[in-house]
């Protein structure tokens, strides 16, 4: 490829908090310590997509996160955001890498002129061994200019930073033939090579308190990233051997193969 392996991975809210919306300092230092030692023996270039601003604004401030206008949402995200980057900053660091925060929104992925200057930035932090750790600019963004949930930011990110590989981390073991919370019988699906409109309906919906995004966005995250010749691995964030695997070849949960190459995709 001429470079490490570049890989995305999105952090859903509930593997960084607990049930009440506190960040959860022993999910985050384990994720730190697995993605650590992944990129050590993958040779990885890491890129984060993490949720977890608001509910952790929200526990902050003694806030109910349901029923908040969007003034109290952008201003729990305003909190929060320090939070989660303070946490981020000091478990990266136990390490001796530099973490830094990159906020977009829908109108600067959009943007021809807004995008350039995020691919440049994203190379320069990348080129300087620095984790960059993306979020939605929840404090500005209304409807209009909202991506909505972190699985589809995740996937432009992948994009825009011609990344190898999407992990999109859940509290699921992967994607099956029906919701495993509900059916006994539901079947763990390793491999898609094609999204089907069949495929679509076996998604369920996020049974977490505190995420905003089911399996259906990270279907529509997959599509988007493996129609620009991204694999997408969708995994149950709680396995401390998925990223051991991942950086060796292998995988847990549902892998989405890449429709096409990369080869003339534009970012």
């Amino acid at each position: 490829m001429g470079r490490n392996q570049r890989v995305v991975v999105k952090i859903g809210s509930s593997s960084v908090t607990d049930e009440t919306g506190n960040l959860d300092e022993t999910k985050m230092r384990e994720l730190v310590e697995d993605f650590v030692n992944a990129s050590e023996m993958g040779g990885w270039q890491l890129v984060l997509v993490s949720s977890g601003a608001v509910a952790a604004g929200c526990s902050k401030l003694g806030w109910d996160r349901r029923g908040l206008s969007l003034p109290e949402k952008q201003a729990a995200a305003a909190v929060g955001q320090g939070l989660l980057m303070d946490r981020y900053g000091k478990l990266f660091g136990e390490y001796g890498i530099i973490i830094g925060q990159v906020l977009l929104t829908k109108f600067d992925i959009a943007n021809p002129q807004q995008l350039s200057h995020i691919c440049d930035t994203m190379e320069t932090l990348i080129a300087n061994r620095v984790v960059p750790i993306v979020n939605e600019n929840d404090t500005v963004a209304v409807d209009e200019i909202r991506v909505g949930e972190n699985d589809t930011l995740a996937a432009h990110v992948a994009v825009l930073t011609n990344s190898d590989l999407l992990v999109l981390l859940t509290d699921v073991d992967g994607l099956y033939t029906s919701d495993p919370r509900k059916h006994e019988d539901a079947k763990p699906i390793s491999e898609v090579w094609e999204i089907t409109d069949e495929l679509a309906s076996m998604a369920g919906t996020s049974a977490t308190l505190v995420g905003t995004g089911g399996m259906q966005t990270k279907l529509s995250a997959a599509r988007i990233a493996t129609e620009n010749g991204i694999d997408v691995v969708i995994a149950n964030s709680s396995d401390s051997e998925l990223f051991t695997d991942l950086a060796h070849g292998g995988w847990k949960g549902t892998k989405f193969h890449a429709q096409s190459s990369k080869e003339g995709i534009q970012t």
